[in-house]
This record gives C-alpha cells, sequence and structure tokens, in this order.
C-alpha cells in the first residue's frame, strides 16, 4: 500500500517536469523567432500595440539614429556646427558597404555626412561622424552608451556606429521607440534629418529606403536597418490631424514586408479613437517589462541557402502576400491598404544635393557637384564598365554579413545611374581591340596547327 500511495506523486511530480520541459522547447523558440511590433504615441508614449516589444534584438542600421542624436546634441552644446568639416580615416573608408566609397582623406561637413548616413545608410558616413564627435569608434560608443543609459534605454548596447554585425550589439522596439520619441522631442529644429526623400551625388541618386516616405500619407521619418543576424528593421512614423504616432518593426521578412507591417500597424493606431474602449491599457514605453534573455539570430533564415534569392531590399513578393491581410482589414477601406500604398510610386521629389568639401552656395556649389561627378564617374568606368550600367539595386549590408559576398549585392542603397556612362565605358573598351588590327595577327596560327598530324596521337583534326 505505501507504494501505491507514493505511485501518483512521482507520476504528479514527473508529468510537471515533462511540460516544463515541453514548454521550453516550444515556446521559447516561438518568441525568439517572432518580429517584434510596437506602436506608441510620440506625445504621450502611450502603447497602442506591442509584440515582443522588449525582446533583445540586434539594431543593425537603426543603430544610426542614436549616431545622428549624440551627433546632434553635440552640435546643440557649440562643440561643433553642421558646417566642420571632417575627415575620412582609413578606418572609415575600410567599412563595408552601403557606403559613399570616399578615400580616406576626403573631407565632408557634418551636414553632408548625416544626409548620406540617413539617406543611403552610409557606414563609412558614420564612422566619420563618430571620430569627429567622440575622437574614435570606442570613444563614441561610449558616448552613445552614455546617451542611452540617460534616455532610459535599458536593454540596448552598442559597439559600434553603424550597426554592422555585432553580436554585443542589442536593443529592442520598446528602446528604440525611446530614441524616436527622444529626437522628436529634443532635436526639433534638426529632424529634417529623418525624413529626406532621396540625395543626389553627382549624377547618382539615392533614395530613402524608408518605403513608406512618399508613398504613405504622413509619413515623417525615421529609419530602416538590415543585417542576416536581425531581419529588416524599421523605425517609422507619421502625423495625422496633429496626433503623431510611432511604428517599430524588427525581423522582418524583406524590405517591402517592413514597410507594410510598418503602414498596417500605423493605420491601425490612427482608426482606433472611436475603439479605444474595447482594448486594454497597455501603459507607455518607458514601463514595458524588459525580457531577459539572448537576442535571436536570423542567419540562416534571411541569408541561408533555404532563401530562394540573396536578402535584397527588392523582394517585394511580400507585398502581395499581405495585401488581403485579414487582421488589419477592418481597420482601413480598400482604397488605402498599406501594400497598395508600399508597392505604389513615390510622389516626385527633388533630390537633396550632397557633396564633398566645405559648406557652399550658389556657383561654388554647381562647381562642386560638377567635380563630384567627374570624379566619381572615372571611377565606376573602370573597374565595372557595363555591370556598372545593369546594377541598379542593391542589398542594404548584406555583404558586410560576409566577406565572400561578392556575389551578393553589396548594398541594398538604390542607384540610378546615367546612361552616358557606361556607353563612354564600352566605347573606350572597344578602341584597343580594334584600332591596332591586332585580330590580324591571329591568323598566322593555322600555320603552326599544321605540324599537329605528325603527332602520334591518331586525331584527324588539327589542335589549336
Amino acid at each position: 500500500m505505501p507504494f501505491i500511495t507514493a505511485q501518483p506523486r512521482r507520476s504528479s511530480s514527473f508529468f510537471t517536469i515533462v511540460v516544463a520541459a515541453l514548454l521550453s522547447l516550444t515556446v521559447l523558440p516561438r518568441v525568439a523567432n517572432a518580429e517584434a511590433l510596437l506602436l506608441v504615441e510620440a506625445d504621450t508614449g502611450k502603447v497602442l500595440q506591442a509584440e515582443n516589444a522588449t525582446y533583445p534584438w540586434h539594431p543593425a542600421s537603426v543603430t544610426k539614429l542614436m549616431t545622428l542624436y549624440v551627433t546632434l546634441q553635440a552640435v546643440k552644446q557649440g562643440r561643433l556646427t553642421t558646417d566642420s568639416l571632417l575627415t575620412v580615416s582609413p578606418v572609415a573608408a575600410a567599412q563595408s558597404p552601403s557606403k559613399m566609397g570616399f578615400g580616406a582623406g576626403t573631407q565632408v561637413t557634418v551636414d553632408n555626412a548625416l544626409k548620406m548616413m540617413m539617406v543611403k545608410s552610409a557606414n563609412d558616413m558614420a564612422v566619420v561622424l563618430a571620430e569627429g564627435v567622440g575622437g574614435s569608434i570606442d570613444g563614441f560608443s561610449e558616448m552613445m552608451n552614455d546617451t542611452a543609459a540617460r534616455l532610459g534605454m535599458t536593454q540596448t548596447h552598442y559597439v559600434n556606429p553603424n550597426g554592422l554585425p555585432a553580436d554585443e550589439q542589442v536593443t529592442s522596439a520598446r528602446d528604440l521607440a525611446i530614441l524616436a520619441r527622444a529626437i522628436i522631442r529634443d532635436l526639433p529644429e534638426y529632424e529634417y534629418y529623418v525624413h529626406i526623400p532621396a540625395i543626389r551625388f553627382g549624377k547618382r541618386v539615392t533614395r530613402n529606403f524608408n518605403k513608406l516616405i512618399g508613398r504613405y500619407p504622413g509619413a515623417d521619418g525615421f529609419k530602416t536597418g538590415f543585417i542576416c543576424a536581425s531581419g529588416y528593421n524599421l523605425v517609422a512614423s507619421a502625423t495625422r490631424n496633429g496626433r503623431r504616432l510611432i511604428a517599430v518593426v524588427l525581423g522582418a521578412n524583406s524590405g517591402t514586408d517592413r514597410a507594410v507591417k510598418a503602414a498596417q500597424l500605423l493605420e491601425r493606431g490612427f482608426s482606433t479613437n472611436t475603439l479605444a474602449w474595447l482594448t486594454p491599457s497597455l501603459g507607455t514605453v518607458d514601463n514595458l517589462a524588459p525580457i531577459a534573455a539572448a537576442p535571436p539570430d536570423l542567419r540562416d533564415e534571411m541569408c541561408g541557402p533555404k532563401r530562394k534569392r540573396p536578402a535584397s531590399d527588392e523582394d517585394e513578393t511580400v507585398a502581395n502576400a499581405l495585401s488581403g491581410n485579414p487582421v488589419m482589414s477592418m481597420f482601413q477601406p480598400p482604397a488605402l491598404r498599406p501594400a497598395d500604398m508600399v508597392a505604389a510610386e513615390p510622389e516626385p521629389t527633388q533630390p537633396v544635393v550632397v557633396y564633398t568639401g566645405p559648406t557652399r552656395t550658389g556657383a561654388a556649389l554647381i562647381a562642386a557637384e560638377s567635380s563630384d561627378s567627374e570624379h566619381h564617374a572615372a571611377r565606376p568606368a573602370k573597374k565595372k564598365g557595363r555591370k556598372a550600367a545593369k546594377k541598379k539595386e542593391t542589398a542594404e549590408e548584406a555583404s558586410a554579413e560576409s566577406g565572400a559576398a561578392a556575389k551578393k549585392p553589396k548594398s541594398r542603397t538604390s542607384v540610378i545611374v546615367e546612361t552616358n556612362k557606361p556607353a563612354g565605358a564600352k566605347h573606350g573598351t572597344s578602341k584597343p581591340q580594334t584600332a591596332a588590327e591586332k585580330p590580324a595577327a591571329s591568323k598566322p596560327k593555322p600555320k603552326a596547327a599544321k605540324p599537329a598530324p605528325k603527332s602520334a596521337t591518331g586525331e584527324t583534326k588539327p589542335k589549336s
């Protein structure tokens, strides 16, 4: 009898252990691999929607929001100005794409470096700013971490200013929303930098990688990011009727996917004023409880062999899959489906001119544009020739994940190359082939091949 009475207790204990083990194997991986989504009100910090919002994540190029914030705080404190000249160091020049590609010794103003960093996501410009403000990458990273602590970004740690792959570079959707609110609150006079539609360097035009700008009604910021470990990240904001919302999407499957999901979050937020009483209060973004865990590693999913095409911002297939999303359909009219907005052509815009050297205006600016255009045109014509004309779109920082990423596009930068550049390159390469009539010299080769029948191989055809 004692044995019989003890057995149920042992069975119950064993059952509890098995259930706990199953939960650890099934629930935790699902949380780790899920996307992180967050929607907050910019003014109040009120959380309107949150999914895995305090789960640690690699920020990728969204890191550049903190680089922007620290740099402009230094400007406000008078330690430098937007016209201050900074020099591209060998360390900056050696950064992985996406980058401007300036050689060491090139000078650029703080203003132009910020524009290039925010629109093209230029990793070299982020280092130029870091060295100009903090003296070195390590010194600037300390400033970034001090600023994060002051703002209450308790889950964030930086080791570089551009978001290139580093296991120690971690943040969360919660912390990114706190940073976005700080930019809006503390830097209203410089907010222009987070919503520039496009830049033009010489003849090359690059559109902002945030697909909401120029497409989603009221979109007015912020920044995208991608590395294989993090997936596609986006911090976005929009304003309607004086109400501004901030959406954070981490770990999306493509550049289009993150834009559609951010648009869905914003649409829901702008449509819930009359239904607010139906949803429970989630408090404010600062009060969201952090989760102690390691950030997910999405390398296999984003850049592994199972992906049919290399990770790229140009994957538009997700838009069709999400266009009929039933979760959001009750909140939006058919004419304003997020997928339709993202897939549409952006509003026409005049690119903002960026250039190297000191601040210039008028004729001096025109001369600087022409000089940059000629200098930039000479390099691709030599190295890439015809290929430069065909490669218009490339993946953001995907090549930074591996030094052997030559087969993958080097950056996700959208680049428009003037057709007269490759045409000139083709013309230049064709002259050496015909001017000296070298092919005629190859005619004696058959004579050299005549002794071939003397060979003991038995071959009936002469060898060349």
